[in-house]
C-alpha cells in the first residue's frame, strides 16, 4: 500500500493504549497521535518511561497496565520480548482483552504466534518491527518516516497492519511468520553488530594515538555502507579481497598487542571471525584463489 493511496481522513481513528513506554512505544505512539489517532493511556514505571511519555506524549494519562488494555481499541505492546506472551496470557486472564480489539508489538523476532491467548478471544494480532534504532525523543519521528517496516498478520488483518504503517509515514514491508527469526537475525547483524565492529576500531584508533576517531572513520564508514547497499557484496575492499597475507599478517600482531593493552581479546576475535567470512566473500566473488584463501585462512588459525 503506497501513502498516495491512502487517504488518511477517511481512514478510521482508534483510542489506542500503549503499555510500556519505552523508545519504541513512546515514539510509534507520537506517530499514532499526529496521524490523529487518540492515545488514550499509557503504562509507565520507570522515571526514565514516566519522562519520555510527558515529553513525546504530553497530556496522556499514566494508567495501570490492565486499564491500559481494557480501554483500548488497539493495545501496543513494546514491552521486551520474553514478556509478550505471558504479558497477554494474564491480560486474557482477567478479560482485558476482547474480541475486535487489535493487538500490535514490535518485537522483530516474533510473529503474530506469540499473541495466541489473545487471539482466541476474538482479537486481532499484527508483528510491526520498525528498521530503526530509536532514541526516545522527538529526532525518531522524521527517521520513522524513511524507514521500513515489517507487518507480519493473517491475510485478512494484514492491511490494517500496512495502513498503521503507512500513517506513520514509514513504508510496509510483509514478512512471513516463518520468516520472522531470519529478518531479525539479518537486522540484527546490520545494525548491532556494526556498533560493536565501529566501537571497536575507535578504540583501536584511540590506542594507536588518534585524538578523534570518529573523524577518521565517519567519510569512510558513510561511503562503505553507501556502496554495499548500491551493490550488495561487489563492494569488498581491503587486503583480504586483496589477497594481502602479509597485511593480515601484521593486523593480527598490532591486533594481539592491542588485547594485551587492553587486557580483552575481543576486538581481535571480531576481526578474526569477520576476515574468515571476508575470505569465503572474496573467494566466491573470484577476487583471490583458492591458494590465497588457504595461506589467509591459515593466518587466521
Amino acid at each position: 500500500m503506497s501513502q498516495s493511496g491512502m487517504n488518511q481522513d477517511d481512514a478510521p481513528r482508534l483510542g489506542i493504549g500503549i503499555i510500556g513506554c519505552g523508545k519504541v512505544g513512546a515514539t510509534i505512539g507520537a506517530a499514532w497521535r499526529e496521524a490523529g489517532h487518540a492515545i488514550i493511556g499509557v503504562s509507565a514505571s520507570s522515571a526514565a518511561s514516566l519522562e519520555r511519555a510527558e515529553e513525546m506524549l504530553p497530556g496522556v494519562p499514566v494508567l495501570p497496565p490492565d486499564d491500559v488494555a481494557d480501554r483500548a481499541e488497539l493495545l501496543l505492546l513494546t514491552v521486551p520480548d520474553d514478556e509478550i506472551e505471558s504479558l497477554v496470557s494474564g491480560l486474557a486472564k482477567v478479560s482485558r482483552i476482547h474480541s475486535g480489539q487489535i493487538l500490535v508489538h514490535c518485537s522483530g523476532r516474533y510473529g503474530t504466534d506469540v499473541l495466541e491467548a489473545g487471539t482466541s478471544l476474538g482479537a486481532l494480532p499484527i508483528a510491526l518491527h520498525p528498521s530503526l534504532s530509536f532514541t526516545g525523543t522527538a529526532v525518531d519521528l522524521p527517521r520513522l518516516r524513511q524507514s521500513t517496516i515489517a507487518v507480519t498478520a493473517p491475510a485478512p488483518i494484514r492491511p490494517v497492519g500496512q495502513a498503521l504503517v503507512v500513517e506513520m509515514g514509514a513504508e510496509p514491508i510483509d514478512v512471513a511468520e516463518a520468516d520472522r527469526p531470519l529478518y531479525h537475525a539479518a537486522i540484527t547483524h546490520a545494525s548491532n553488530h556494526t556498533i560493536t565492529i565501529i566501537s571497536e576500531a575507535m578504540e583501536m584508533l584511540a590506542e594507536a594515538g588518534v585524538s578523534d576517531p570518529s573523524r577518521v572513520l565517519t567519510a569512510l564508514v558513510d561511503a562503505g555502507v553507501t556502496n554495499t547497499l548500491q551493490n550488495g557484496s561487489r563492494a569488498l575492499t581491503g587486503p583480504v579481497s586483496r589477497g594481502d597475507v602479509g597485511t593480515v599478517s601484521a593486523h593480527l600482531t598490532a591486533l594481539s598487542e592491542f588485547s594485551l593493552s587492553v587486557s580483552s581479546p575481543a576486538a581481535r576475535n571480531s576481526y578474526i571471525a569477520l576476515a574468515r567470512s571476508t575470505t569465503a566473500k572474496a573467494l566466491s566473488l573470484g577476487r583471490i584463489t583458492d591458494s590465497q584463501a588457504q595461506e589467509i585462512l591459515a593466518r587466521l588459525d
